[in-house]
């Protein structure tokens, strides 16, 4: 039996008058499971965000549709915060079959493009920054079982990019598009300031902090550009926080001050490691512990060991960018003083 406050528990949850959340599974995969927002419009469903392209999430979809009364052909638009696999490729999987419109922000533009080059080799430009971050031997790691994946189909392009503003929806609700770069640079965010809701995909998550700098393509200040975001979210007036990955938490204010705070005294942690005599970004991340489990970096696998490895990186480019360290590049890898 499904325990009542399992938020992935399948079905399509009432969130507020007219939008339902239906939670899509993540197999093999720590997120366990992914929020997909239904909105209803007077022209048939508008659906943020569309999960990741894999039989079972799609058949769960179609089942929490059917408990509202729809079906997938009732879906007209898909509104993707960002591009990554668990939000996107369902969505564009759909597109194919039903014919519904994809949006997607206007700054994933340029990381969708390499995605789609023919060639493309996956986790190309992470294993390059593990390198300069001095993490060669788990880049070749990493490199020795990444999946051997051509297939372009579900990344293709959105029928709209989207720009920052208001997106009017049939029947008078209107969503906010606000563009909050740091998990992706293109991750956007949708706000129904009338009803009070953010739909935040993975820029505001209720429980963990979401990935920073891993992304296909360079970003210069990414960890600056996620605290710049949260900014802009805070400024504006309180909202229940949907998030992409998490159960729905009454406050999008306190939960940015939580991360707010978090990164605070994760920069205080790396200048400190930096003190010690750790130069590179994996050896601060050998130092720091990891989830709210407080685990070491040797207990994460190689995946979640990269995007720590990453991560660290961003902290360290914005104690840079503060003064508070100086950087300098030997033999390719990256230090710091």
């Amino acid at each position: 039996m499904t325990p009542p406050d399992d938020w992935t528990a399948p079905g399509a949850h009432p969130v507020s008058a007219g939008v339902f959340r239906i939670p899509l599974p993540l197999p093999n995969d720590g997120l366990r499971a992914v929020n997909v927002y239904v909105v209803e419009t007077d022209d048939g469903l508008v659906l943020v965000d569309g999960g990741w392209a894999l039989p079972e999430s799609r058949h769960l979809l179609s089942d929490g549709l059917a408990e509202i009364g729809a079906h997938l052909g009732d879906v007209r638009q898909f509104l993707v915060t960002h591009m990554h696999r668990d939000h996107y490729t369902q969505a564009i999987a759909l597109r194919r079959d039903f014919g519904a419109t994809v949006s997607l922000g206007e700054l994933e533009r340029p990381a969708l493009e390499l995605v789609q080059q023919p060639g493309s080799v996956p986790l190309q430009r992470h294993l390059a920054v593990l390198r300069s971050c001095g993490a060669a031997v788990l880049a070749d790691l990493i490199e020795r079982f990444a999946p051997d994946d051509n297939d372009r189909t579900d990344w293709e392009s959105p029928d709209t990019w989207l720009v920052p503003g208001p997106l009017p929806l049939s029947g008078g609700r209107v969503l906010d598009v606000v563009h909050t770069p740091g998990h992706t640079s293109g991750h956007v965010v949708f706000y129904d300031t009338d009803a009070a809701l953010l739909f935040a995909g993975d820029h505001v998550l209720p429980t963990i902090t979401p990935s920073i700098g891993f992304e296909p393509v360079h970003s210069p200040d990414p960890l600056g550009a996620f605290l710049r975001s949260l900014e802009v979210v805070r400024s504006r007036p309180d909202a229940l926080l949907l998030p992409a990955h998490g159960p729905v938490a009454p406050s999008a204010h306190a939960r940015v001050d939580e991360l707010v705070a978090h990164h605070g005294r994760r920069l205080d942690q790396a200048l400190s490691a930096v003190a010690t005599g750790a130069s590179s970004a994996f050896d601060v991340a050998g130092i720091l512990t990891w989830t709210r489990r407080e685990r070491v970096f040797t207990e994460l696998d190689p995946f979640n060991a990269m995007l720590a490895v990453s991560e660290t990186g961003a902290h360290l480019d914005l104690l840079v960018a503060q003064g508070r360290l100086t950087e300098t590049v030997d033999d390719g890898v990256r230090r710091y003083r």
